[in-house]
């Protein structure tokens, strides 16, 4: 696969906790992975964005958000509001400007996704959010069927949303498995895609079917740049937890 040199961006390059926390995050998963990463320059080098990645096992966040730093951005997850309040990693949580999300009703979810939008572009940050809300429940680890939480946070505030796919972290963290170190250094590769386009699609007001629309299409690039990875074609229909019989939990609410 190849790998592309990028520019680091500003937040990248200036001192902060980032470099610690890359200091012994980076090091460790790279004993852990071999991380290979395309389409590194799709990710802005300026500015707010949304990045939204396929997710298959407990362990990906840790390849996703070195993928991030490598491709020249900080990385920064959407965050249980309830974890803020907690000490130490309540404060970690907001020097590094990770964005809390809440259980709320319809009215206040969506002035908290305003304001959290409004606050990545205001700072300029971008914002890893998983569209599944969960670990895939697919039997096979393809995509299942996305929710609207990144297609409303991007919508909110113009915001570029871009699809990631990533493939190889569930060889030594099976989905609902066991840890499997041995042998070192496998194999992940990450892809990241074309921003989507969500420029005069809602209005002032976002209906539902549009917001649908737009996850729908998020869902199926996540999936094709997933296919790519896997050599195969990924499945036309998106599993559905409702259709068998299955709770979905998640971070991030529709």
């Amino acid at each position: 696969m190849a790998r592309n040199r990028v520019r680091a961006s500003a937040e990248k390059t200036k001192p902060s906790v980032f470099w610690a926390l890359a200091a012994v995050v980076v090091p460790l998963v790279g004993i852990i992975f071999k991380i290979e990463v395309e389409g590194a320059e799709k990710l802005p080098r300026e500015g707010a964005y949304v990045v939204a990645p396929n997710h298959a096992s407990e362990i990906d966040p840790l390849v996703v958000a070195v993928a991030v730093w490598r491709a020249g951005r900080a990385p920064r997850f959407m965050a249980k509001e309830s974890l803020f309040r907690v000490p130490v990693l309540g404060w970690a949580l907001r020097v590094t400007g990770m964005v809390p999300v809440a259980r709320s009703t319809s009215a206040s979810a969506a002035r908290a996704t305003l304001e959290a939008s409004e606050t990545l572009v205001r700072h300029g940050r971008g914002v890893i959010v998983y569209p599944e809300g969960t670990l895939t429940r697919d039997p096979d680890l393809w995509p299942m069927r996305g929710k609207t939480g990144a297609v409303r946070l991007a919508a909110a505030g113009g915001i570029p949303l871009i699809p990631m796919a990533q493939w190889g972290a569930q060889q030594v963290l099976p989905r609902y498995g066991k840890l499997k170190l041995w042998p070192l250094r496998r194999r992940v590769r990450v892809l990241i895609g074309d921003p989507i386009d969500l420029s005069g699609r809602f209005g002032t007001s976002p209906s539902p079917a549009a917001l649908v629309s737009a996850t729908d299409e998020l869902m199926a690039d996540v999936s094709g740049l997933l296919g790519q990875l896997r050599g195969e074609a990924a499945p036309a229909e998106r599993w559905n937890p409702a259709d068998h019989g299955q709770r979905e939990t998640g971070r991030l609410e529709s």
